[in-house]
């Protein structure tokens, strides 16, 4: 791989990101404090004890301080979907950031123009949208995502990287949630819907979905998985209408399998 990753976050998309880079070369990871860090550094160990082939975990380097992403020629903003702190961050990569750095976001949901606009003058020039998949090791597609004012080499560049970490990346317009999301989260909300008025038991929905079209995983557990409060998060974004009982137990405390209850309960 010709880039130097560094990524800032320490969640599940940063950590599996970090990891299948680790595949290709030296990777940065940015976690806000000491443990956050030891957290990150966990998952990172875990998630690259899951591989077939053998990769070195120490290839991932975990820091604390900004400045340390200093070196890398990729400068990846990965944590929750809220516009303000994204940009607040993506900010300050910019200040670290050498002057042919790339500066690119993985969010599901925002307005990647939007977010180059308000992180600062000319940063849309070398600004890209790489919205992976989580678990991100496994998900083969990026959404590439590019603002207006992005240049050839921007382009090139991210095409190439995609490339690198063994991915897909298929160009797609800057609307709200793209197109996995923009298509995906009114069936899985309206599957919420109908586990109220049908009296089903959420395990039968899912195994109705999962048996009857081949998918992986049925829509409650999935919501579960990408977390309530997330999926509340980009339902909101793209305008799709989030049913009493999801906001009900995201205002509890129930957000998912990271909180072992949610539409289903986990051991």
């Amino acid at each position: 791989m010709n880039e130097h990753l560094g990524i800032a976050g320490s969640g599940a998309i940063a950590c599996g990101l970090a990891a299948t880079a680790a595949r290709h070369g030296d990777v940065l990871l940015w976690a806000r404090s000491a443990a956050s860090a030891e957290r990150a550094r966990a998952t990172v160990d875990k998630v690259v004890g899951r591989f077939k082939d053998d990769v070195d975990p120490a290839r991932v380097t975990v820091v604390t301080a900004l400045e340390d992403l200093a070196p890398a020629t990729v400068l990846v903003e990965a944590i929750s979907e809220d516009h303000g702190m994204k940009v607040e961050l993506l900010q300050k990569l910019a200040a670290v950031a050498g002057p042919d750095a790339l500066l690119a976001t993985t969010t599901s949901s925002l307005s990647v123009e939007g977010l180059a606009r308000d992180t600062g003058d000319g940063i849309a020039e070398r600004f890209v949208g790489l919205h992976v998949f989580n678990p991100v090791p496994a998900m083969e597609l990026v959404e590439l995502v590019f603002p207006a004012a992005a240049g050839p080499a921007a382009r090139d560049r991210a095409r190439a990287l995609c490339e690198a970490l063994g991915k897909t990346a298929v160009e797609v317009p800057d609307t709200p949630g793209f197109v996995v999301n923009r298509l995906l989260f009114p069936y899985l909300f309206d599957a919420v819907r109908f586990l109220d008025s049908s009296g089903m038991e959420a395990k039968d929905v899912d195994r109705c979905m999962v048996l009857g079209t081949g998918q992986p995983m049925g829509p409650l557990a999935l919501l579960d998985f990408v977390g309530l409060d997330v999926s509340t998060a980009i339902a909101e974004e793209i305008g799709v209408e989030v049913p009493e009982r999801v906001r009900t137990l995201v205002a509890d405390g129930a957000l998912g399998r990271k909180t072992k209850r949610g539409l289903l309960t986990y051991g």
